[in-house]
C-alpha cells in the first residue's frame, strides 16, 4: 500500500491508495527451418543474458516444441528485448520470430 497526502487549504488528508504491479509479458521464440541453433544460443546469451547451459536448454525446447517462453518482463523491457532479437536476426539473414504475450 502507498499513502498519499492531499493538502487542502488548512488541513491535510491522508488517503490509502492501492498500487498494482504492472502487467508481465512473456517473450516467446518460435522455431523455423532456417535459423541455426548456434545463432539462437548466441542471441539468448547476448540479448537475454542467459548462461550457456540455460540458453542451450531453451533452444532445444524451441526446436522440439516449436516455441518457448524465454523470459517474463515488464512491457517496455519485453518489447525492447524482442525488438533487439528480431533486429539481430534480420541483420544476420534469419527469419527468427519473437513475440510478446501477456503472462
Amino acid at each position: 500500500m502507498n499513502w498519499r497526502i492531499e493538502e487542502f487549504a488548512d488541513s491535510a488528508v491522508v488517503t490509502e491508495e492501492e498500487v498494482t504491479a504492472p502487467d508481465s509479458y512473456n517473450v516467446v521464440l518460435y522455431n523455423d527451418d532456417y535459423t541455426t541453433k548456434e545463432f539462437v544460443v548466441s542471441l539468448l546469451m547476448e540479448i537475454f543474458s542467459k548462461a550457456e547451459t540455460e540458453a542451450v536448454s531453451l533452444m532445444e525446447t524451441v526446436h522440439k516444441r516449436g516455441s518457448a517462453v524465454i523470459g517474463v518482463y515488464s512491457f517496455d523491457i519485453a518489447r525492447t528485448l524482442a525488438a533487439a532479437t528480431i533486429q539481430n536476426a534480420r541483420k544476420n539473414g534469419f527469419p527468427l520470430r519473437c513475440e510478446l504475450e501477456v503472462a
